[in-house]
């Protein structure tokens, strides 16, 4: 299911944020020992993500089609537009036209844009009952991703591989097949001047500690402390900064302070095999989302509210999860809904996307490409071998998808990507709040 949070405001599919102070687990952890799950557990779950709204909820913004970007922010570049079908919003009244905000400038402009993309690596101890660094058997529970960021930075998040669409990166590669019809190509299918394209840069390590009674932990064959489950609640309000102006108690506060993280920035809080419930450890996994920061503007940037665009996401260790989520399957899924909804306020007819083999079906209506396919077992990721190893970004659905567009006008008529197999059909249309057909 997908979660929405919000430190302010909630919206659609809302589930809400118990502030730190009132969180309590349904069932807590009475000892260290007896917060250590079974070696299988997480292959018994349904991994997911959440949507984590921001601070300041300034709403869907009824945009039309314009080159600029969202006016009256202060953010990383991005363009607006709109598609048109008919459908429903989220009080069921009807909606033909879905304005929607992406990453980048307009394709129709035929330009490149590089966006500044800091990975911050975050460090997270879970404290025993005395406030200190719990240990299991000896070992320290603290969750370090500093090994892993090498393997994110060569992975095709960052590195070109030779998609249908260009030698290019994946993100890239996604918003030129979605937008196959608008860009100006030339002899080649990979001459155009149209890209948008993540500047990696690896900032300072930050540090999250998480109180006893928030968390549990798994272990791997060898009692080896493997990942780390924490409240999700808990979390993040221990990641955002809780005050505005900011102060650096939190990694994204500390960030913003030094200047690691901007808001001209797509940022990647990297972590170690850290994943989310909600209030009760059934209630599990979330494997990573995205939101930003909202503070507020000054003179020196027009009074512009400030948007700290960013995601947080886990490298996985392979076996934990079923269906070949590892390594980078939650940091691609996560980016590439940054690319399509920066602002998580991209709001499209209600769809529904259906397993066909276990019956697993999630009903939205906003333009997240990774949750589409985040329910199917077939194909829900896609392996890639480079730089020495095998990685495992998550298909995407295309804006042809959520648009209800038949035929595709994205490459090759696909809805998803890069398995154009992945999505072989458009979702039932015309749908209901809670996905009910209109009669």
């Amino acid at each position: 299911m997908k979660t929405m949070l919000s430190r302010v405001s909630c919206s659609v599919l809302v589930l809400g944020i118990a502030w730190y102070a009132n969180s309590a687990l349904a069932v807590a952890p009475k000892s260290i020992e007896d917060a250590k799950l079974p070696a299988d557990y997480l292959t018994k779950v349904t991994p997911h993500t959440a949507a984590v709204g921001p601070r300041g909820q300034a709403g869907l913004k009824l945009l039309t089609r314009v080159r600029g970007g969202v006016p009256g922010i202060d953010s990383l570049t991005n363009f607006t537009d709109q598609f048109t079908t008919s459908g429903f919003d989220s009080d069921g009244n009807p909606q033909s036209v879905w304005p929607y905000s992406m990453v980048g400038r307009s394709p129709d402009l035929g330009v490149p844009t590089v966006i500044s993309a800091p990975i911050i690596p975050v460090v997270l101890d879970l404290l025993g009952p005395d406030g200190k660094i719990a240990t299991f058997r000896g070992q320290p529970l603290t969750f370090d991703p500093r090994e892993f960021v090498q393997p994110v930075l060569k992975s095709p998040l960052f590195q070109p591989f030779p998609f249908l669409s260009g030698f290019t990166q994946f993100n890239d590669a996604m918003m030129r097949t979605q937008f196959w019809d608008r860009i100006h190509r030339g002899d080649r299918d990979d001459d155009s001047s149209y890209h948008v394209l993540l500047n990696p840069n690896v900032k300072t390590v930050r540090h999250m500690q998480i109180p006893f009674g928030f968390w549990f932990f798994s272990v791997d064959a060898n009692n080896k402390p493997l990942s780390a489950l924490v409240d999700i609640n808990v979390f993040a309000f221990l990641l955002f900064p809780a005050t505005a102006p900011v102060d650096a108690s939190t990694p994204i506060g500390a960030a913003e302070l030094a200047g690691d993280m901007t808001t001209r920035d797509l940022t990647t809080l990297l972590f170690d095999n850290v994943f989310l419930f909600d209030g009760d450890i059934a209630n599990c996994c979330v494997l990573g989302f995205h939101s930003y920061d909202f503070e507020p503007g000054d003179a020196s940037n027009g009074n512009r509210e400030r948007r700290f665009v960013m995601n947080f996401s886990s490298w996985i260790a392979p076996g934990q999860f079923s269906f070949g989520f590892e390594d980078i399957t939650a940091i691609s899924h996560e980016i590439a809904e940054i690319f399509d909804d920066p602002f998580i306020d991209n709001a499209t007819p209600w769809w529904l996307s259906v397993d066909p083999f276990f019956g697993f079906a999630l009903c939205q209506n906003n333009l997240e490409t990774g949750d589409v396919i985040e329910v199917l077992s077939s194909n829900p990721v896609f392996p890639i071998q480079m730089n020495g190893r095998t990685y495992h970004p998550q298909n995407e659905a295309l804006l042809p998808w959520f648009a209800f567009q038949s035929p595709s006008t994205a490459k090759n008529g696909t809805f998803s990507f890069p398995d154009e197999t992945t999505l072989p059909a458009l979702s039932p249309s015309r749908l209901l709040p809670g996905c009910k057909p209109a009669h």
